[in-house]
Order: structure tokens, then sequence, then C-alpha cells
């Protein structure tokens, strides 16, 4: 992992995180087994308490292992990780032993949840499922609260997304799906008026 500057994210400010549309790696763990999956389909929902919406495919090993232990981390990666993103998208976790490995992706310890972080990333989101049988039963929808989140200095700092727009420059951009293993990168910052929430 890089030496970048990881900053406590209020809990009042979490959505803002997510409210840019990237695309997310959701990771779980329970006995001793952990998994990563790529999910477009994350959202804010609510302030206070902050709370995330993901849809989260009954298929998927990530969805048994989120069920047992009622937790996972949503993870924002950069666009560096393209590749790995795509990976974590396309196979599954119940016939690889390390699948977090496989996407060329270490784990870093959560602060709040048992399900690891993705090194790497830009911010993340650690989560409890508020359960709801019938929602994620009919529609595959997991809602959570927030109860930590983190995000890197360089790019999300003062409550808000931060890109560097100057031509040439490398600066860690997020990373948004637009299908067909294509994604597109954070482009440039238009300022138009005050912040008011």
């Amino acid at each position: 992992m890089s030496s970048a500057l990881l900053l406590p994210v209020p809990l009042d400010r979490a959505y803002r995180l997510l409210n840019h549309g990237p695309v997310t790696l959701v990771s779980s763990a329970h006995a001793g087994r952990d998994d990563v999956m790529a999910a477009a389909w994350a959202m804010p929902l609510d302030f206070m308490p902050p709370k995330v919406v993901v849809v989260i495919d009954r298929s998927t090993f990530t969805r048994e292992l989120v069920e047992a232990s009622g937790e996972f981390v949503l993870n924002i990666p950069s666009s560096a990780q393209a590749v790995g993103v795509l990976a974590a998208g396309s196979g599954s976790g119940r016939e690889q032993a390390d699948k977090i490995g496989a996407c060329g992706f270490e784990r870093l310890a959560a602060t709040q949840v048992g399900a690891p972080r993705i090194a790497g990333c830009l911010a993340w989101l650690e989560c409890r499922v508020l359960p709801d049988v019938e929602n994620q039963r009919r529609h595959d929808l997991f809602i959570a609260e927030v109860v930590a989140a983190q995000a890197d200095a360089q790019v999300f700092r003062d409550g808000r997304w931060h890109v560097d727009d100057t031509p040439g420059s490398t600066a860690p951009r997020t990373l948004h799906y637009v299908a067909g293993g294509a994604f597109l990168e954070t482009g440039r910052a238009i300022e138009v008026g005050p912040d008011r929430r």
C-alpha cells in the first residue's frame, strides 16, 4: 500500500464517498473465508445514521458471507486498479481459495468490522447490515449502516472529492463502469456554487 495519508471521514459526510457513482468493491468475511466482488449498484441512502444500499446477487459467494456475518466493506478503487476490479466482477470466490489475492489485491484490517478492506483503494465504508429479509430476497438489495469511513487525503478532504485535472496529472481517480469491460475515470472538476449539504 502507498504511504497515502488516510483521514477518517465524519459519518455525517460518509455519503459523499459514494454520491458521484464510482464502482465499488464489496469485501466480506466469515468463518475464516473472505471474498471480494465488484458492484456498480451501490448508493448512499441516509445521512445520520449514515446508510447505504448495495445490490449483492444471490448467486455470489460474497452474498453467503455477508448473510452469515452481517457486515461488509464498500471499497472505492482507483482507476489504477481497473484490471483487478474487472477480475473481481468476473470470477467467483467459491471456486478460488484466495480470490482477493487472485485479483491482485492485498488485505487491510478494517477498524469496526471483520471483513477486510482492499489496499490501494481511495476510500472505504465499513458497514453492518440492517436486516430486511424481503428486500434481500426479492431484490438482492442490502441496506447497511456505515459504522466507519476513511479516505485517501490526496483525493478526499474537507468533506469532498478533489480531482487534479491538470493536464498530464497522474493523481489517482475513481473508476466508473460503463459495461462490456469498459470503464471511465473521474474527469474535470467544476465548481458552481456553495455546498449546502
